[in-house]
């Protein structure tokens, strides 16, 4: 008897679009070398945007999103793998134009799976997810470009959100003082709690002024959002200093000058966790299992089903999220 699932389905209509659990059969997925069965995922901003129709993120409906799985593989034609391995998989077309980790089972390229790395369970992975790992390569790249924790404080923006609530978590771990960029008031304690030493409005960073460059204040900055908030970070930076950037929900658009660059010596570091090599991705998530894992890692999370995932789609399309949403496939 062939093996049937669950999963969010997401169809288009006249209407616009819908979503529902339905049951499919392992055949309705798509060919691949690994099939997994799904413990958790997590919810993140683009599996709401492929929830809700953007054919940026995905192309042809029906189809079930989820950009993030966490489980273990039932079957396997690669050598690298057999079955019973606890993996994850980020990333990549997963959830975007192929089957999602919305389902209590995914069918995914080898090249796609991450082996669990010691010192993480499953469930934890995906508190991490996309988002988790995105906030490690941030995290990564002010280390690699030698913004340690003794050079000043850190700028998080959007930092109630996924990233930023990882970036500030992990960063707070590895001893560095960060300052919490955020539009949300009634949110202070969250990001105390979390690590943050200061926080401030989202309005101070979104300077008009016409300035090429304003009075330094953070070592390096972790951007989430884009637009005019990422070129007035770019110029309040330190010398020397780096600046992340992995977000546009602020815009897409970089108006700024070289004036930081040439003159503060100032480094913009663009953070892709799509494709991302497969080779060094083991790396990273040793990283965040050991030496970079928050103790309010757990804080971070409230604990979803599949039939919750409507309801939460349209609080993260409204800014209304805070922190991560994890989501209890089984």
């Amino acid at each position: 008897m062939e093996t049937t699932f669950q999963c969010l389905l997401v169809s288009e209509s006249a209407n616009g679009y819908a979503s529902a659990i339905v049951t499919k059969t392992i055949n309705d997925l798509p060919e691949g070398d690994i099939l997994i069965r799904v413990r958790y995922s997590s919810l993140n901003y683009k599996d709401a945007l492929s929830a809700s129709g953007n054919r940026g993120v995905t192309r042809t409906y029906p189809h079930t999103p989820g950009i993030d799985a966490a489980g273990v593989i039932e079957s396997t034609n690669h050598p690298d793998w057999k079955v019973g391995d606890e993996v994850l998989v980020t990333g990549f077309d997963l959830g975007m134009n192929t089957s999602g980790g919305f389902a209590q089972y995914i069918r995914v390229p080898a090249r796609w799976v991450v082996r669990l790395p010691k010192g993480l369970s499953l469930r934890e992975s995906m508190i991490y997810g996309t988002a988790g790992f995105t906030a490690g390569l941030s995290v990564a790249a002010l280390l690699k470009n030698g913004v340690t924790a003794d050079t000043g404080s850190i700028g998080v923006t959007g930092a109630t959100g996924g990233v930023g609530s990882i970036a500030i978590a992990i960063l707070h771990r590895l001893g560095y003082t960060v300052t919490a960029v955020s539009g949300k008031a009634a949110s202070h304690h969250f990001l105390t709690s979390i690590g943050a030493s200061d926080i401030i409005n989202r309005a101070e960073l979104d300077d008009t002024s016409g300035k090429i460059l304003l009075k330094t204040r953070f070592a390096g900055a972790i951007d989430t959002v884009g637009g005019n908030v990422l070129a007035t970070l770019l110029k309040c930076v330190h010398y020397g200093g780096t600046v992340t950037a992995c977000g546009m929900v602020n815009g897409g658009e970089l108006n700024t000058t070289v004036f930081p660059f040439i003159l503060r010596g100032i480094q913009l570091a663009g953070i892709d966790s799509v494709e991302f090599p497969s080779e060094k991705r083991a790396a990273i998530w040793q990283n965040l299992a050991t030496d970079w894992k928050p103790d309010t890692l757990d804080t971070l999370v409230h604990e979803i089903g599949l039939s919750d995932l409507p309801d939460a789609i349209q609080t993260i399309l409204n800014g209304r999220m805070q922190g991560r949403a994890l989501v209890r496939i089984e």
